[in-house]
This record gives structure tokens, C-alpha cells and sequence, in this order.
């Protein structure tokens, strides 16, 4: 059970350390793709209406190029998690038999 508990708050952690720059660094800048995509829609096409906006605006430009990287660290971690959980069920099993 100490292990299970250890990963549970070494995973808060990382959560924190991820959240805490969001409130920490509010006027950062960083130009992503959606900025470049919206310049040349614009160029192309001066009267193009967006068909929807965001419900929320990050703080920063960093705070989103930072959620998409946790974003991606999370989904990578769930691969590598069930990839390994599936190798240790055919290992079992093969040991079993």
C-alpha cells in the first residue's frame, strides 16, 4: 500500500508542478500554429468568420504550448502504462503454462 500511496503523491506533484506555472507566468507570449493558421486563413480570406471561440483564454502564450505538453506527457504515460500492464499478462501467462 506505501507504493500505491508513494504514486499517488509523486502524481499530485507532477500535476502541481504542471498547474503552478499557470497562475505564475500570466503575460508570457509564444506563437503556436493556430496563430500562423489564423494569419494566412486571414490573408486568404479577409472576410472568413470563425465558426466558434474558446469558452477560456490561458493566461499566456506558454500556458497553452504547456497544457499540450502535459496533455501529450499524460497520453504517453497511459500508452507506455497499458503496453506494459498487457506485456505482464503474457508474461504470466506464459509462465503459467
Amino acid at each position: 500500500m506505501t507504493i500505491m500511496r508513494n504514486n499517488i503523491i509523486l502524481l499530485l506533484l507532477v500535476a502541481l508542478l504542471a498547474v503552478f506555472p499557470l497562475y505564475l507566468v500570466k503575460d508570457s507570449e509564444f506563437g503556436g500554429a493556430d496563430g500562423a493558421a489564423e494569419e494566412m486563413i486571414t490573408e486568404i480570406n479577409p472576410e472568413y468568420e470563425p465558426w466558434f471561440s474558446s469558452f477560456w483564454e490561458p493566461p499566456g502564450g506558454e500556458t497553452e504550448s504547456l497544457l499540450f505538453a502535459l496533455q501529450a506527457a499524460l497520453g504517453a504515460g497511459f500508452i507506455g502504462y497499458y503496453v506494459g500492464y498487457k506485456r505482464g499478462q503474457a508474461k504470466e501467462k506464459e509462465n503459467k503454462e
